[in-house]
């Protein structure tokens, strides 16, 4: 949790726009490592794909 506020303090995150859940740490951090090969584009579609107001989905988890 605090390396997590750390990140969004360094880069002034604010919102949260898309999230995924996983049961298992092996996928989550093969998600993450595909999630931060891909570019800029496929990250945004995938966010609008997911969540195309951009609406905080924070107080809906």
């Amino acid at each position: 949790m605090i390396a997590s506020h750390i990140f969004s303090a360094k880069y002034s995150i604010y919102r949260l726009v898309y999230f995924e859940t996983y049961n298992e740490i092996n996928d989550t951090i093969a998600r993450e490592k595909q999630l931060k090969g891909g570019s800029r584009k496929k990250k945004v579609d995938l966010i609008m794909s997911f969540n195309s107001e951009w609406k905080d989905l924070y107080f809906d988890l």
